[in-house]
């Protein structure tokens, strides 16, 4: 009886530290593994320019797609479908969109929620680097399960004051789903990507080469980093 004692007294000692092992995990715990995930905080204050290739599986079609960015300078999107070339530009002081696909004869410029709610992507280097002298806040809101996956929540606050839901995988530190609350045609709708299949590219930076939005599945060819990018193609 006493040996089954001290046994039932290790397990329930046991638990406790578990559990305050699991209580005692920071918003800085969480940041870092993920920092260390995609290459360490040292190689992604390295990165300035980033050119990702590939294919949108949408509807039943499958679209070129190629996003390009220069960290805290611009980001452009190209997309070329049924014959038409189709864009989406942003720099630091504005953003517009031309969609020939759509019937646009021209383009048009981004009202100031969606160019407020994208400028936010000018980071090339990721809102959780250096997140505090960015002027971001993040909170850890708590575990949850994502595609059977445990993951932690964090709620990410930018300096602009959008507001972006992060779940990363606690195993991994990997990023696997986002959502935000974003406006579109005068509504307020949430918005959620996941992100999976990640590899290291060329330069040793891993990204995840598959990206699901309720517009489609984006698989990517291939991810370059740090090549020259001609800053013109930023311009509105």
């Amino acid at each position: 009886m006493k040996n089954l004692l001290i046994l039932a007294f290790f397990i329930m000692a046991l638990v406790v530290v578990q559990f305050a092992q699991a209580q005692t995990t920071t918003v800085d715990d969480v940041v870092d593994k993920y920092i260390t995930a995609l290459g360490g905080k040292e190689k992604l204050l390295a990165l300035k320019t980033l050119k990702s290739e590939g294919t949108m599986s949408t509807q039943g079609y499958d679209i070129s797609i190629t996003n390009t960015r220069t960290h805290l300078t611009g980001l452009r999107m190209d997309i070329d479908f049924n014959g038409t070339t189709n864009y989406q530009v942003l720099n630091t002081t504005k953003g517009s969109s031309f969609w020939p696909v759509r019937g646009q004869s021209d383009p048009e410029d981004m009202d100031a929620e969606q160019y407020k709610y994208l400028s936010v992507q000018l980071d090339l280097q990721g809102p959780l680097v250096n997140y505090k002298e960015k002027g971001n806040t993040v909170e850890l809101v708590g575990k949850e399960t994502v595609d059977k996956a445990e993951t932690y929540h964090l709620k990410l606050t930018f300096k602009n004051a959008v507001v972006t839901n992060l779940y990363i995988d606690a195993a991994s530190g990997r990023l696997v789903k986002t959502s935000a609350k974003i406006s579109m045609g005068g509504q307020e709708v949430e918005s959620v990507t996941t992100y999976a299949d990640y590899k290291q590219n060329a330069d040793g930076y891993w990204f995840a080469y598959t990206v699901t939005t309720a517009q489609g599945t984006i698989s990517y060819d291939k991810i370059s980093t740090n090549i020259p990018v001609d800053e013109s193609i930023y311009k509105n």
